[in-house]
């Protein structure tokens, strides 16, 4: 069945085309020649990457190839400890890669959890139990309250029909269902109401299909029954669902490689060409200057080991960890280390509304009764407050009847903390539980009101009717009993022959048609135009800023009118003549931290835009409140429809509110935003935020609210749902880039000079300055110890107040590139001057002294490149201990090779005098201040 508009077909036509029928259902050979054809129902997955091919993909990065390439030839020589060493990174970084691809590769098996085991279907006449695998288009299922859907179906019964569809569409309240034709509407015009980006008057006057929030009629596969019961039609199964479409479109999507992975692939290139020219180019002028080929061999292949940064990979893979680690204790969970750099990157983060920048509950703000307001944001707590601690000093009666009205027509219930007995916790839908809180943090406990009004009788919810009604016994004597039933005293002088009322919850247009009264400071006024506008106005003006609203009325019975009454009648005469006593509003609320985070994301130069697929005005008033968007652009399901490819990558610079969108829209926006050079984040916990995560340069997954499918197909998990943890995530990222180009710039700038003198050196007819081995010593060493203690290097004070990099910008950029060859050239004229003046006089320790000096300047380097613009001198000894216990290891092994005996034999070095060691040391010292007076420059140029 290829219809993907069965919510818009008439219930007949839907059965005509489905070829079943309602009372009986398929029977067993059409359910077999349909399963032949459409398959079983369940989620497939296709086009998985087998575990070799994840691991081909580790080791064949650009870096990785020329280091194995470096460790054979290294072998070939009999330099097996140089091979085995640079063996080891690769396969650490290899198998450490292959268990991040592996893990989330797994995503799609996660969708197959959603799928329910078993389902009630009627065949042949008959009800029967069966396998949801098993289940075809055409067959008529019961759907029962706290059962998943099994399938995408039409609905042809529904009893209060409440289905939760967060996990699709993003709303964080259930929505009711009806099994009615749907009626084509003209939708409001959201463009009239709101400015924008963009819009033209001549727009396509064609209606797109509604989003999936809006399909009333429809039940898809995945989604949770909160309430009510109903029969329905499967229409699609397995891979054809709603749910199957997101499963394809993770396996469609090529994750991108990091901005991180792209750098170090371009400086592999780049390596491996440089190191090439440079072996042909020292081999040829030793065979020039009549040496030994075997000599010279050795010593191309031996620069060319130092010149590679083997250490790279082992730092950015240890950076990496140790951010990763530092983010757990923050609870961010790192599922792929490389998505660490990519959040110091980050130029956009896309965040799901629900859940990410809300609380994910509702939560009431307001009250009004009769033109008086109160605000009730200050005083709402969690659903573990003690409402017994919460006793307002003034009780205004008609807030007391309002709230009482609200917890008592309610199915949610308060239940005390088992471990903490005096705290309580409410549970059920949403918006009840908002409305238990609101009365418990007003006095009114709800075990206490349920045993203070008896319930004798209910009318459940009806998406029809939109109201629910309760009928309950009044108390004797409660004035005493709760202090906030104040109203019940005055209640009773006005209906003193009415032991029970009823109470009615609903939407505020359908309450109004049924109240012919107004309770005003606990009196009856008849409702007049001028209340019944009054009460509209406060609706729609609350309405307009995206807050749910409720209205609660009342009606007083006499005993005589109850026992008088036909069962059948009860709804069509009790929700008659009602008191109107005022209006609730409620809105899923901001979570509170998250107005900061957003604030330091802008200072940081990073763009926050809401996606979800909550109403539009919803989305905009959170966006406003939290200052996400002040512009007031705002972009439908529906308007993105209307847009081409090109159109949608010039609104998204703009637009920074995106409402009632579906999966697909999802995906598309973080492509257009990728397209225009924008490093993407993308938050959320639903399965519909699944292809979008995965598609995004980073996917951010809830860790309580998430799905597995979201996690699985997310490069980080936030452990508490906490959106600020993103923000600190991102001064980490920026620290591990910080680190990762200080390291590169460390490395190459001192292997620069090393190569230059080994270069230079024979132009000047002078030997080889450095030995193979010593070359490989100071590759240990500076390499080794000193970079990877740089790599830990903490963050810089002005991290989070600078814009991100830019998403295309070289290792080399910003200056790191000149640095590296002037400081690099600096050093082989400063090793060169020493080469020549101590070999000139026939001095044993000439080549002892270059390869001192050569050290001592590296290890210079690394403290002074801990910065590029605070001074060596203002930056704290203590802020890096690795590094500086790093720093004294590396000067007392120098110390070892250059006077234990030993040691002088294997390296073939001379033991230097305290004059020649404190020469050593002090030419040393010119590229530290070099630099020194270099970052002196550039801050009097930024002043």
């Amino acid at each position: 069945m290829t219809n993907d508009n069965w919510y818009n077909l008439n219930l007949v036509e839907v059965l005509q085309r489905l070829e079943t029928e309602a009372g009986v259902g398929l029977d067993a050979a059409e359910v077999e020649r349909r399963l032949a054809s459409y398959g079983p129902n369940e989620l497939s997955a296709k086009n998985r990457q087998s575990p070799w091919q994840i691991l081909w993909e580790q080791l064949t990065a650009t870096v990785v190839v020329v280091l194995i390439v470096a460790a054979v030839i290294s072998a070939i020589l009999g330099e097996y400890q140089d091979a085995i060493a640079i063996l080891a990174i690769v396969c650490f970084n290899a198998l450490l890669g292959f268990r991040q691809e592996y893990q989330a590769e797994r995503a799609i098996a996660a969708l197959k959890k959603l799928a329910v085991p078993t389902v009630k279907v009627r065949r042949q006449g008959q009800v029967e139990q069966i396998s949801a695998r098993q289940l075809v288009p055409g067959d008529i299922v019961f759907l029962e309250a706290g059962n998943l859907v099994p399938a995408d179906c039409r609905l042809l019964e529904a009893v209060n029909l409440r289905i939760s569809e967060a996990s699709l569409t993003g709303e964080s309240e259930p929505t009711d269902k009806l099994a009615k034709d749907f009626t084509p509407q003209n939708p409001e015009n959201l463009a009239s109401q709101l400015q924008i980006s963009n819009s033209s008057p001549n727009s396509p006057t064609p209606q797109p299909p509604l989003s999936l929030a809006d399909r009333q009629n429809m039940a898809y596969m995945g989604t949770t029954i909160t309430y009510g019961r109903a029969l329905a039609v499967v229409t699609q199964t397995g891979m054809n669902t709603e749910l199957g479409q997101i499963a394809q479109a993770i396996e469609s999507i090529d994750r991108e490689a990091t901005p991180l992975q792209k750098r170090l692939d371009q400086l592999g290139w780049v390596l491996a060409i440089a190191i090439l020219i440079l072996v042909l180019v020292i081999f040829g002028l030793g065979l020039l200057r009549g040496e030994p080929i075997k000599l010279m061999f050795l010593m191309a292949v031996s620069l060319a080991v130092a010149a590679i940064p083997e250490g790279l990979p082992a730092v950015v893979t240890i950076a990496l960890a140790l951010g990763a680690a530092r983010m757990l204790k923050q609870q961010a969970l790192i599922r792929k280390l490389p998505a660490v750099e990519t959040l110091g990157a980050l130029t956009t983060i896309c965040a799901d509304k629900t859940g990410t920048l809300t609380q994910n509950r509702m939560s009431v703000t307001c009250l009004d009764t009769m033109g008086h307001q109160m605000d009730l944001a200050s005083s709402q707590g969690h659903l573990a407050l003690n409402p017994r601690e919460f006793i307002p000093q003034y009780q205004p009666s008609p807030v007391g009847l309002l709230l009482t009205g609200a917890a008592l027509c309610n199915d949610a219930l308060l239940r005390s903390d088992p471990h903490q007995p005096d705290h309580f916790q409410a549970i059920g839908d949403p918006t009840e539980t908002a409305l238990v809180v609101a009365a418990a943090n007003w006095g009114l406990v709800k075990t206490e009101l349920a045993a203070t009004f008896p319930r004798m009788a209910e009318l459940p919810f009806n998406a029809e009717r939109k109201r629910m009604t309760t009928l309950h016994q009044l108390p004797t004597l409660t004035n005493k009993i709760i202090p906030q039933l104040d109203w019940i005293e005055q209640w009773q002088l006005i209906f003193p022959d009415a032991p029970y009322i009823a109470l009615t919850k609903g939407a505020v247009e359908t309450l109004l048609p049924v109240c012919t009264q107004v309770w005003l400071d606990g009196k009856l006024t008849p409702l007049t135009n001028f209340w019944h506008q009054l009460i509209s106005d406060r609706n729609d003006e609350l309405a307009g800023k995206g807050i749910r609203v409720l209205g609660v009325a009342v009606r007083p019975l006499a005993q005589q009118f109850l026992a008088d009454l036909p069962a059948q009648q009860l709804g069509d005469i009790i929700e008659q003549n009602l008191v109107f006593v005022g209006i609730i509003g409620m809105i899923d609320p901001p979570r509170p931290e998250v107005q900061e985070a957003v604030l330091i994301c802008q200072q940081a130069g990073i763009r926050p835009v809401m996606i979800t697929g909550d109403h539009p005005l919803t989305a905009l008033h959170i966006a406003t409140e939290l200052g996400i968007d002040t512009s007031g652009n705002i972009l439908t399901g529906q308007d993105l429809e209307k847009y081409s490819t090109q159109e949608l990558e010039n609104l998204v610079a703009k637009v920074s509110v995106y409402a009632r969108v579906s999966p697909q829209h999802k995906l598309e926006i973080v492509r257009a935003l990728q397209n225009c050079g924008q490093i993407v984040a993308m938050t959320g916990d639903g399965v519909n935020d699944a292809p979008a995560l995965k598609k995004a340069d980073i996917g951010v997954a809830m860790g309580i609210t998430g799905t597995d499918v979201a996690k699985e197909a997310a490069d980080m998990v936030l452990l508490d749902d906490n959106f600020a943890t993103i923000v600190a995530a991102t001064q980490e990222g920026r620290v591990i880039y910080d680190n990762v180009r200080k390291f590169i710039k460390y490395t190459l700038t001192g292997n620069c000079g090393e190569l230059w003198v080994i270069i230079l050196a024979p132009f000047w007819g002078m030997p080889l300055p450095l030995l193979p081995l010593q070359i490989l010593w100071i590759n240990l060493l500076a390499d080794g110890l000193l970079a990877l203690a740089l790599g830990v290097e903490p963050a810089e004070p002005n991290i989070m107040s600078r814009l991100p990099h830019h998403p295309q910008e070289s290792v080399f950029s910003r200056g790191v590139g000149r640095d590296i060859i002037w400081i690099g050239l600096l050093l082989g004229m400063v090793l060169l001057g020493v080469d020549y003046q101590y070999w000139s006089v026939g001095s044993p320790s000439w080549q002892t002294m270059v390869f001192s000096t050569l050290v001592f300047a590296r290890m210079g380097l690394a403290q002074s490149m801990r910065s590029e613009k605070e001074s060596i001198f203002r930056m704290s000894w203590l802020a890096n201990l690795p590094l500086l216990a790093a720093l004294i290891l590396t000067f007392i092994l120098q110390l070892g090779v250059v006077y234990l005996p030993f040691l002088q034999a294997i390296f073939k070095t001379t033991a230097l005098s305290l004059s020649e060691l404190g020469i050593s040391l002090l030419l040393s010292s010119v590229v530290i201040w070099a630099m020194e007076l270099d970052k002196w420059r550039q801050l009097t140029v930024d002043s």
